[in-house]
C-alpha cells in the first residue's frame, strides 16, 4: 500500500472517530456536566482505557508485528498468543469483580468511602470493556500486518456512537442513571468493534491467521520457543510502551485529592490533546511501523531510515501547526465545544489552562513516539523500558513539585505541565538510543529552513486574526 494512502486511511478513520468522540464529549459535558458523577464515570472508564491503550497503542502491537513478521508458523503462533493473553485478561477482569472496592480505592484514592461505594459498580461494568478490546487489538494487529488500517481506524467511532445513543436515551434522568447508561454503552461499543473486525478479517482473507490457530491447543508446543521469545519482549514492552498511560492514570489518582472537577478538567483537556495526536501521530506511526519492521527484517536499513524520515517531517509540520492553533485559541475552542448546559465559564477557563500545558508537549511526544518505533522494530525491549522508566520518574517528580507550595500549587494545570516535561525527557532519551548522528542527518535539510519560515508566517497571521 502507498505510504500516503495508508496514512490517509488511518487519519481519515481516526478523524471520523475523533469527531464522534468530540460530539460524545460535548454531549457529556452538557447533559452530565462537571460534578461528582462525571468524576466517577471518568474514573470508572480510566482503568479499562489504560489497558486498552497499553494493548492497542503500545506493548501488544509493537511486539506482535515484528514477531509475526519473523515467525514461520504464523497461524499456530498467533493462536497460542491469543489464548494465553485472553486467559490472563479474563482472570484480571474476574479479580476486579471480586475486589471492586479495593480497585476503586486504588484508582481514586482521594474519594471518600461513600463515593467509593457509589463508584465501584461503575468500575466493574466498565472493566468488561477490557477483554473485548483485547480481542479487537489482536484482530487489528493481524490486519495491520496485512497493511489494512481502515477498520481499526474507523471502528473506534462505534464506541462513541454507542455512548452518544446512551446519552440521548438517558437525557433528563438523574446523574446516576446517566452514568449507568454510559457504562453499559461502553460494553456495547466493545462488542460492536469485535463484529466490525471479524467482518474485515473475512474480507481480507486474514481470518485463518487470526482465529485459525485458536483451537489447535495440541500443536502449541511447535511454537513454544517463538512464544517464549514473544512474551519475554512483551512484558518489557508492556512497561516501555505504557508509561504514558500509567502517567495519565496517576494524574487521575492525584486529581482525586484536588477540588471537585479536577478529574473532569484533565479529561476534557486530554481529549482535545489526543485529537491531533491520534489523527496525525498515531495514524503515521500505524502506517509506517509494519513497513519499517519488514525493511529491518530483510536488512534494508536505508529504506527503513527513509521511511522514518518521511514520517518525521509529516509529523513535525502537522503537530507543530496544531500546537500553535490550539495554544492561541484554547479558550475559544473550549467555549465552542463545551460551554453550554452544566459546563460553565469557570470550567472553560480551568480546562483551557490545562489544555495549553498539554499542547506544549504535543510535537515533542509525537516525535518521541515516532522514533521509539525504530527501537521496537529492532526489538530493543529492554532499552525502551529503561527510557520509559526514566521519563515516568521525571513525570512523578514534577507532578509533586507543581502541586507543592514550591510550585505554587498549580492544581490540574501542574499535572499537565509535568506530562509535557516528561515527554521532553522521553524524546531526548529516545533520540540518544536511536543515535544523534542519524537524527542530525534527518533534520539537516533545507526543509528545516522552510519549516521555520512557515511557522513564523503562521504565528503572525493567527495573532492578527485573534
Amino acid at each position: 500500500m502507498n505510504l500516503f494512502r495508508a496514512i490517509f486511511s488511518n487519519s481519515s478513520g481516526i478523524l471520523f472517530s475523533r469527531i464522534t468522540g468530540m460530539i460524545r464529549d460535548m454531549m457529556t459535558a452538557s447533559i452530565l456536566g462537571v460534578n461528582i458523577y462525571s468524576d466517577i464515570f471518568f474514573v470508572a472508564f480510566q482503568l479499562p482505557n489504560l489497558f486498552r491503550r497499553i494493548f492497542g497503542e503500545g506493548a501488544f502491537t509493537q511486539t506482535f508485528i515484528p514477531a509475526f513478521t519473523r515467525v514461520k508458523q504464523k497461524i499456530l503462533f498467533s493462536g497460542a498468543i491469543f489464548n494465553k493473553l485472553l486467559i490472563a485478561v479474563s482472570i484480571l477482569t474476574i479479580l476486579v469483580f471480586i475486589f471492586d472496592s479495593e480497585v476503586t480505592k486504588l484508582i481514586a484514592s482521594g474519594f471518600s468511602d461513600q463515593t467509593v461505594e457509589e463508584a465501584k459498580i461503575f468500575v466493574v461494568i466498565n472493566f468488561l470493556y477490557l477483554p473485548l478490546i483485547f480481542i479487537v487489538t489482536y484482530f487489528s494487529s493481524v490486519l495491520h500486518y496485512r497493511e489494512h488500517f481502515a477498520t481499526t481506524a474507523y471502528s473506534t467511532a462505534l464506541l462513541n456512537i454507542s455512548l452518544i445513543i446512551s446519552l440521548v436515551l438517558s437525557k433528563g434522568n438523574t446523574e446516576r442513571e446517566i452514568v449507568f447508561a454510559l457504562s453499559y454503552g461502553v460494553v456495547a461499543g466493545g462488542i460492536a468493534q469485535i463484529i466490525a473486525h471479524l467482518i474485515a478479517l473475512k474480507l481480507t482473507n486474514m481470518n485463518k491467521f487470526a482465529i485459525g490457530g485458536i483451537f489447535k491447543w495440541h500443536r502449541f508446543d511447535e511454537v513454544k520457543h517463538e512464544n517464549k521469545s514473544f512474551f519475554n519482549k512483551f512484558f518489557l514492552s508492556m512497561w516501555g510502551g505504557s508509561t504514558t498511560q500509567i502517567s495519565s492514570f496517576l494524574d487521575t489518582v492525584i486529581a482525586s485529592f484536588l477540588s471537585t472537577g479536577a478529574i473532569s478538567y484533565l479529561y476534557f483537556a486530554n481529549r482535545l490533546f489526543q485529537f491531533p495526536l491520534a489523527i496525525f501521530a498515531l495514524a503515521v506511526s500505524m502506517a509506517i511501523f509494519p513497513r519499517i519492521s519488514k525493511y529491518i527484517k530483510s536488512h534494508r536499513q536505508e529504506m527503513a531510515i527513509e521511511m522514518l524520515k518521511k514520517g518525521f517531517w509529516i509529523l513535525l509540520y502537522l503537530l507543530t501547526i496544531s500546537t500553535i492553533i490550539g495554544v492561541i485559541f484554547a479558550e475559544k475552542i473550549i467555549e465552542l465545544l463545551f460551554e453550554r448546559g452544566n459546563f460553565n465559564s469557570s470550567d472553560k477557563l480551568e480546562t483551557a489552562q490545562v489544555l495549553i500545558y498539554y499542547l506544549l508537549g504535543l510535537t515533542i511526544y509525537g516525535i518521541a513516539k515516532l522514533f521509539s518505533l525504530w527501537l521496537y522494530a529492532h526489538e530493543k525491549a529492554i532499552e525502551t523500558a529503561k527510557i520509559s522508566t526514566y521519563s515516568l520518574i521525571i513525570k512523578i517528580i514534577f507532578s509533586f513539585l507543581f502541586l507543592s507550595s514550591i510550585g505554587g500549587s498549580m492544581g490540574a494545570s501542574g499535572l499537565a505541565l509535568s506530562t509535557t516535561l516528561s515527554s521532553l525527557a522521553l524524546l531526548i532519551f529516545t533520540i540518544n538510543e536511536f543515535g544523534w548522528d542519524k537524527f542530525y542527518k534527518i533534520i539537516k535539510n533545507i526543509e528545516l529552513i522552510r519549516f521555520i519560515i512557515i511557522l513564523f508566517i503562521l504565528i503572525s497571521l493567527l495573532l492578527e486574526f485573534k
